[in-house]
């Protein structure tokens, strides 16, 4: 973790929505010391719910983040604040699962390496060990833990031992093709972002080419969302899409679908590590 003094932080923020809300938020931010550099803000009118996403810097000192805590607070009853903050110092720890298909796993390990990606992958986890080679040359421990079926209690109890031995914040599925039980998901809810190759929810689970082959469409994509209990189903981050055509065979759509993928994942896990991700009432809101 970074131990250097923070001076810029992102604030989330969501509440009933009001008049008066932006106003009270950023002065009471200025009230601490601190200078909005950005700000962005959406209102679900059908929940009548008012979220924002506020960048903000202390440029005259570091700040005291106790007291902005404490600011922030005094708006909790009058105006039914929920909010979270993260640090500029703090930097995410990520794990990523795959099984045998590499080309996420490479994208994502070279973001990082280039600094595109602001977090520490603190390990790659397999069901199957034939990408430790990758792993080593990335300098990132691998963890080879087979996995029985889908579900597999034992297996997910050593996976958890190793994500809570790091502190893991985030979880990427980059074509871990195995399904997460539902009490493994709950313990990293909004935590575990997948990469379905499909454009959801078209051909959800298994074979999803395959399927969109037989169907005969112009048209196949990827879909990065958090894992829920219902497979294929959480709040969706981020998609993409290409042409297709008749003359293309399952193998082709693959190849074509690999590049989306890799893409479609790599922008949902900045997105995420840049905090420009909430979820409000099943659905994903991604301040761009």
């Amino acid at each position: 973790m970074s131990t250097t003094t923070p001076h810029e932080a992102v604030v989330l923020i969501h509440c009933p929505d009001r008049p008066g809300i932006v106003a009270q938020v950023t002065n009471c931010l200025n009230d601490v010391g601190g200078n909005i550099l950005d700000a962005a803000q959406h209102t679900d009118f059908q929940s009548g719910t008012f979220l924002q996403r506020l960048h903000v810097s202390w440029p005259d000192q570091a700040p005291d983040v106790d007291a902005v805590d404490a600011a922030l607070a005094e708006l909790r009853d009058p105006l039914q604040l929920n909010w979270r903050i993260q640090w500029s110092g703090s930097l995410r720890q990520v794990a990523i699962f795959v099984s045998r298909e590499d080309h996420c796993l490479h994208d994502l390990l070279l973001l990082r390496r280039d600094g595109q990606l602001n977090c520490r992958i603190a390990m790659i986890v397999s069901n199957h060990a034939g990408l430790a080679d990758v792993a080593r040359r990335f300098d990132v421990p691998f963890h080879h833990t087979p996995v029985a079926h889908s579900g597999d209690e034992q297996a997910e109890a050593v996976q958890r031992a190793l994500l809570d031995s790091e502190c893991i914040d985030l979880i990427v599925l980059a074509r871990y093709m195995q399904v997460l039980s539902p009490t493994f998901v709950e313990a990293y809810r909004d935590r575990i972002i997948n990469i379905h190759h499909s454009f959801l929810p078209a051909f959800a689970g298994g074979r999803p080419y395959h399927q969109a082959h037989e169907k005969g469409v112009k048209l196949i994509g990827a879909t990065a969302h958090f894992a829920t209990a219902n497979l294929d189903d959480g709040p969706i981050i981020e998609q993409g899409v290409t042409r297709v055509t008749h003359r293309d065979r399952v193998e082709d759509m693959i190849r074509k679908g690999r590049d989306i993928e890799r893409t479609v994942l790599a922008r949902a896990v900045r997105w995420y590590l840049e905090d420009r991700v909430m979820v409000h009432n099943g659905r994903g809101v991604v301040f761009e």
